[in-house]
Formats: C-alpha cells, structure tokens, sequence
C-alpha cells in the first residue's frame, strides 16, 4: 500500500469512529510522514574538463588550508623538540670512512672550522666542519664527505701549522713567502708572525721541480700572459727566472698534474699573496716534492 493511500484509509476510519476532527487530520498525516527528497548527486566533472590519461607532465603544488586556533591545540607537541633544520639542508650526516677519525684529529688540533668529536663517526657537527675545510681548501666535490682528498690537505696543513715546521723558514724580519715544497703548503710571515696560511699549493713535478732556495720577487702582474703555455697566469709575482706565484688554472688536488716550476695557488690565496708581498719581497722554498 502506498504512503498516500494509507494515510487516505486512516483518516477515514478517524472520522467514521469520530476520534478526530478535522483539525487533527494534519497530526496523522505527519505521523506517517511525507516522503524524503530526492538526492541530488554533484555532477562530477564533464570528460572535456578531466586529466588527460597517463602521466602527467606538471607538478601540481597543494596548498593545505590553515589550521585553526583550536585543531592546532589538538595536534600533539613532540617531547623536546630540536631546533628546526633550515630549509635545503640534510638532516642525515655525510659519508664517513676509512679517513674519519684521523680527519677529526686534525680539524680539532686546528680549531677554526667547528667543534669536532673525535671519534671516527661522522655526525652533523663533523660534516658541517668538514664542509667549511673543504669549501677553504678547495676540494671537490664539498659535501662533507671524509675522503682521501681531504685527509691528506688536513694533516698537511696542521703539520705545517706547528710552530716547529714555521720555523724552518727561517724568515726574521720583514715580510717573506714560505713555500714547503715536501708537504706542498705555503704562508706569509712578518716579522716572524703568520699573516696569512698555511695553506696548499702546487709546485714543479719531475723534470720541472721547484728550486729551493731564497729569492726576491722581481716582476709582478695582476695578469700575466705565458708565451710557452698560451694561458693567462692571474696574480702573477715571479722570483726567479720564468718561475713565480700565480693562481692555479686547474684543479689543484688533481695528484696527477703539477706546474713547470711555479707555485700554483687558489685563488683566495693568490689574492692575500698579492696583498702581502711586493716588489723585492723575500720568497723562501725549501725541501722537495716527492717525486721530483
């Protein structure tokens, strides 16, 4: 029986046993109720407005509503939260190695670039002072990594740091370039104080060995141009013959090139051995490249 024609016979037998007026005949069509609206379902979009299939070649950036006051109250707050990483960096420490410890060894014995643990194990601390090393010594590529490369540089430059190993090159007074040609590192002294290095360099490699010897700086260009080698030589300061300072025109710790007599420099320290030296500066090299 259909809602309409029930609710017809019970009105009827309403007023046939005269239990309700006329009034009250509303009341039991409501007892049995109307029926309920239809849903209308939400068209969804028309194929013409749908993704194409397959992949797609756009990155779609979502945007998150933002929260409010009081569903921020709900979320959880982590136990002892730490600083927040800044964007574009690597929670996860860099690669260790074989050459950690002894990396950590020399970086704490130098103390200019961050706290170290010496330990052998790589941790945040120790790869964001490993990087600084890399990144002042030039060496690639400069992600913290404790490799071959950066062992070596690091214990060059903290022997040629100890007070000792200055001292051989006997400058006194007045400004001198120290070039030690067996651990392949130079500074400037004055006055018998460190102005600027230790640090690496590049010198002759066999058949072309560096002499030692002491000399004075008797040319000096911010430029020079090699007729031998068709190259320019930037921050060019010659000490004896064609042989001089100047900044390296390739990649330093490529072990397998060396120069044909200069001594070959970064190019931040190219600079600062530009600002300290002169004309008729002293330059001292002593000791010998291995291999040469």
């Amino acid at each position: 029986m259909s809602g309409s024609s029930a609710a017809g016979y019970l009105l009827s037998a309403a007023a046939v046993l005269g239990l309700v007026g006329a009034g009250a005949a509303a009341d039991i069509a409501g007892l049995i109720g109307s029926p309920q609206p239809a849903v209308t379902a939400t068209a969804g979009p028309s194929a013409r407005d749908a993704p194409p299939a397959g992949k797609s070649f756009v990155t779609v950036i979502r945007h998150e509503p933002t929260p409010s006051p009081d569903s921020e109250s709900q979320t959880a707050t982590p136990a002892n939260p730490g600083p927040a990483a800044p964007r574009g960096t690597v929670a996860a420490p860099c690669a260790g190695g074989r050459w950690q410890r002894a990396i950590e060894e020399n970086l704490a014995q130098l103390g200019s670039f961050g706290a170290v643990s010496v330990d052998g194990l790589q941790s945040p601390g120790d790869c964001a002072a490993i990087r600084g090393f890399q990144q002042r010594f030039g060496i690639e590529p400069a992600t913290g990594q404790a490799d071959a490369t950066t062992a070596d540089v690091a214990h060059r430059i903290t022997t040629s740091s100890q007070p000792a190993n200055l001292a051989r090159c006997d400058a006194g007074r007045g400004v001198t370039a120290c070039v030690d040609l067996t651990a392949q590192t130079a500074w400037v002294m004055r006055d018998g104080a460190v102005v600027t290095g230790p640090t690496v360099v590049r010198t002759g490699f066999a058949g072309h060995a560096t002499p030692a010897g002491t000399y004075r700086i008797n040319k000096r260009a911010e430029k020079e141009w090699s007729d031998p080698y068709e190259l320019w030589l930037p921050y060019w300061q010659r000490f004896i013959g064609g042989i001089g300072l100047h900044e390296t025109t390739t990649y330093l710790h490529d072990t397998a090139r060396g120069s044909h007599g200069c001594v070959n420099l970064l190019h931040r320290d190219a600079v600062a051995m530009w600002d300290h030296l002169q004309t008729g500066s002293r330059v001292h090299t002593f000791g010998r490249r291995p291999g040469t």
